[in-house]
């Protein structure tokens, strides 16, 4: 899901400008370290506040099923923040040529905003994602600071605002995989944190996760209406399908029957950001 944005973003400024595939490449590669950095912490998080049990609903990891231990966890969340250093400043580098500009100086903040936005979720002493914030996090850094911070690395600009259209939309979708996670934890969720699904109810929060995906669709839709028409720019179309089929099951399962929901949404989206960016590709052609 971390992906998608980017993948977008890069996409988009390469429909508009020529951009560097070794900026893109470390763009990329330093958005895949900071998903596994907020992977490795929210696992040691849930754990240490005693959220993931023998109960939870969802597939077991490394430190509930004992192969890893705390002091191993903690070693590789040391490690991935140190990867996610490295690859972004080595991103900045490469599309700035200097690490001291005004641009490079925002970019560097920015990756500092987003390493602890990772680990927070549910590490430290307060976290973000025990109190019902997680859903505002995710929209901001994998629908706009992703798609949009993406397309100013690349670009070295903002061609238009309009492109916080396709940003919101992969937020919106970002903030349903979330969603539908806390759905089918709510349960074993309610003794140790809140979230908007838990606040909602279950029906309730199926409605959310319906008004997520049709704002998500109806924010793509309409940045390719803003611009000039071509039917190319409509590629993404062809994922239409999937999201029914995810919305459905969203409607007919429960508790662990909903997993299968969790890849199908994160594949469609990376699937959408593809055909959108290849769309906009094939419009030069």
């Amino acid at each position: 899901m971390s992906t998608a944005g980017v993948v977008l973003g890069i996409l988009l400024a390469t429909a508009d400008f020529k951009v560097s595939f070794w900026t893109a490449l470390f763009i990329v590669l330093t958005t895949v370290c900071l998903q596994i950095l907020s992977n490795l912490s929210n696992e040691l998080g849930d754990v240490l506040n005693g959220t993931d049990t023998e109960d939870r609903q969802g597939p077991q990891y490394g430190l509930n099923c004992g192969e890893l231990t705390i002091k191993q966890m903690k070693m590789a969340i040391w490690t991935f923040v140190v990867l996610c250093c490295l690859n972004g400043l080595a991103m900045i580098w490469l599309s700035f040529g200097s690490l001291l500009s005004l641009e490079s100086v925002c970019l560097i903040l920015l990756g500092a905003a987003a390493i602890n936005a990772a680990m927070r979720y549910t590490l430290g002493n307060n976290p973000y994602g025990y109190r019902g914030l997680g859903d505002i996090f995710v929209f901001t850094f994998f629908g706009i600071v992703s798609v949009m911070g993406a397309y100013f690395v690349a670009a070295h600009t903002v061609s238009s605002w309009l492109l916080t259209l396709p940003a919101a939309s992969i937020g919106l979708f970002s903030v349903a995989v979330l969603n539908v996670n806390n759905i089918r934890d709510m349960k074993t969720d309610a003794a140790t944190r809140t979230t908007i699904a838990m606040k909602m109810g279950v029906n309730g929060a199926r409605i959310y996760q319906t008004v997520l995906i049709v704002l998500g669709w109806a924010c793509m839709v309409a940045y390719c209406q803003c611009k000039i028409f071509d039917p190319w720019h409509y590629l993404f179309l062809l994922t239409l399908p999937l999201y029914i089929v995810h919305l459905i099951g969203i409607w007919t399962r429960n508790d662990k029957d909903l997993d299968p929901m969790l890849p199908l949404l994160v594949m469609s989206t990376f699937a959408l950001s593809l055909l959108t960016g290849i769309g906009f590709l094939v419009y030069l052609f």
